[in-house]
């Protein structure tokens, strides 16, 4: 009997399952379907080595005796049993290793010592794993009656919506689902904090649970990382628990595909929702500070010609080509213009937006100016870097500045920039309000009162950390998205407002101009459309026309050609009405006074 190979083989087993853990552990994205896992592993590893390591043990206790090889293999799987429950005879297996065994007696007998000592750990944590998913399972069950919040995943966004759903609703049921305590030391931490308030952590996906809420509301939340992973779920979601009356559904996704899909779930009771953060954040934005661009325009050379508005937006990414198309329509207010500068290092910036929004850069609206169309000016600076004196000219130029919006796409980047643009500006002896995407809940606390050494503030607006765009007020119970139903149930039905984005979108953007409307006094914008004078239907009719025309622009639409209804084509993005004002019908302009007052 060759005691070395029984030695080699236990090792060789260890070292393969080490391996085999971490290379699981590095994708931890497949974790979450499979039932192998690091630990699995491991203590499969433990339990092969030491069964190796008794086989030759129990082989000379068995020597000379009937069915020797069948009672050695079946006392080795009973000491390894034995080892792993802390009931194994440690001294009778170290004593029956013979001195014969040569060189590597000891450390063989140092090579068993060891797993009698860690196995047994191994057992106390499968235990402990046990019997928390057992505990996970029970208190789910027993609260089986209370509003459930599910959530997908466990991380940064699905911690702070559920902090605060937690915080407003303490009788509410929270879990997560595909959770990994042990994968890392960041889900460790997101996993302390999620028990902190109560939340029930599961390994499973969240398809994998069966859910019956059919006596209780329903919240479920596709909230990974993975788009694609969030609207696969999602279709799956619906398909399951579709049917249930009380049962919400918030699928966060940004892209087109989402949009789509999500499009075509069909007249079912189940209220299902895309989350779009980036226009979510730019909207929320406009809704609770939009005002204040009116507020900080400035007076044209000729009181005549009104005030002006000079919004500049750093980076056109995501979030600055939202806040472009929104300021655009916007900003259409009687009384004001709006001219917008726009810088991005990407060569090709320019002509992507153009090849977005079409019409809306053309030369013939572009800077142009006719009665009863929208007004704007829009020029996108391509391939100028935030960084780079050619930008820090630009912009000391500009000394009509009254608003900055910077998302270049990172904390540092953005708050490096807003500092830098405050400093040119004080050269320049203007003040803008300037507003600043941040994530970082904690660094936006660190900065919220920004002054230097001399004690003189910053004054920059930080927005969009996860705190406060991941809240039940933000997500669940918007009072934009309130009003925005509002108006949209004056001629279409509320499904239609949920299932259909452009609904969603279009009755949105209605919904934020009138409040800009009314903050900047516009003559019956607070009224409804019955109480309105000739003189203020007149007034409402040409704005939210204008307003109109450039937000349909801003989404890409182009007029169709011909002013025949039949022209319109939403496939194409081609619309029979995007013209000015006096090329309107009795009836078209009717709908605007409608859509336009309260």
């Amino acid at each position: 009997m060759d005691w070395t190979v029984y030695l080699t083989a236990a090792f060789l087993v260890l070292a393969a399952a080490a391996a085999g853990a971490f290379a699981v552990g590095k994708r931890s994205n497949i974790r979450a379907a499979s039932p192998v896992t690091p630990y699995n592993l491991v203590f499969a590893g433990l339990f092969l080595a030491s069964y190796i390591l008794l086989l030759p043990v129990y082989g000379l206790i068995c020597e000379g005796t009937q069915l020797q090889g069948l009672k050695t293999a079946l006392f080795a799987l009973l000491g390894t049993i034995k080892v792993f429950t802390i009931n194994a005879d440690a001294e009778m297996v170290i004593e029956n290793i013979p001195g014969s065994v040569g060189g590597i007696a000891p450390l063989y007998s140092a090579a068993v010592t060891v797993l009698f000592v860690v196995d047994p750990v191994f057992t106390f944590g499968f235990l402990v794993l046990l019997f928390q998913k057992t505990g996970a399972f029970i208190r789910f069950f027993l609260g089986r009656r209370r509003p459930l919040y599910l959530f997908s995943r466990l991380n940064e966004k699905s911690l702070a919506l559920a902090g605060d759903i937690r915080k407003n609703h303490p009788g509410s049921m929270i879990a997560f689902t595909n959770v990994f305590p042990g994968d890392g030391e960041n889900l460790q931490e997101l996993s302390d904090r999620a028990g902190k308030i109560g939340g029930i952590c599961f390994k499973k996906d969240i398809l994998a649970l069966r859910l019956s809420g059919a006596k209780r509301p329903l919240y479920l939340f596709a909230i990974g990382d993975d788009e694609s992973e969030n609207i696969r779920q999602a279709l799956k979601l619906i398909q399951a628990y579709g049917s249930l009356p009380q049962s919400h559904l918030y699928v966060f996704s940004t892209g087109i595909e989402g949009e789509l899909l999500l499009a075509h779930t069909g007249n079912i009771p189940m209220k299902v929702r895309r989350v779009n953060e980036v226009r979510s954040l730019i909207n929320r934005t406009l809704y609770e500070h939009g005002p204040e661009l009116f507020l900080h325009a400035l007076p044209a050379e000729r009181a005549e010609d009104g005030r002006n508005i000079h919004a500049l937006v750093l980076g056109l990414g995501l979030h600055g080509t939202e806040m472009v198309k929104a300021l655009a329509w916007y900003c259409q207010m009687d009384g004001y213009h709006i001219r917008i500068d726009v810088f991005d290092r990407d060569a090709l910036a320019g002509e992507r937006f153009e090849a977005l929004c079409p019409e809306l850069m053309s030369d013939a609206y572009n800077g142009k100016f006719h009665f009863g169309e929208a007004e704007y000016t829009i020029r996108i600076h391509s391939g100028v870097d935030a960084d780079t004196k050619t930008f820090a000219d630009q912009a000391a130029g500009m000394r009509d500045t009254t608003y900055v919006f910077i998302a270049l796409g990172s904390d540092a980047a953005n708050v490096k920039a807003a500092v830098n643009l405050r400093m040119l500006f004080e050269r320049a002896g203007i003040r803008p309000v300037i507003q600043t995407v941040i994530y970082d809940p904690e660094e936006k606390e660190a900065l919220r009162d920004l002054t230097n050494y001399r004690g003189q503030r910053y004054d920059i607006d930080w927005i969009g950390d996860i705190a406060s765009s991941f809240s039940e007020k933000v997500i669940l119970n918007s009072e934009l998205e309130d009003e925005a139903l509002r108006l949209h149930q004056k001629w279409g039905k509320e499904e239609e407002f949920w299932q259909y984005e452009y609904n969603y979108r279009s009755s949105t953007a209605s919904a934020l101009h009138r409040a800009a409307r009314t903050a900047c006094g516009i003559p019956g914008a607070d009224k409804p459309e019955r109480e309105l004078t000739e003189a203020e239907r007149d007034v409402i009719e040409r704005l939210e026309h204008r307003r109109w025309n450039a937000y349909m622009r801003s989404e890409g639409y182009v007029y169709s050609g011909s002013r025949e209804k039949s022209s319109r084509n939403d496939l194409a993005k081609m619309h029979h009405d995007l013209v000015d004002y006096a090329a309107l019908t009795e009836e078209e302009k009717r709908k605007d006074s409608r859509v336009g007052t309260g």
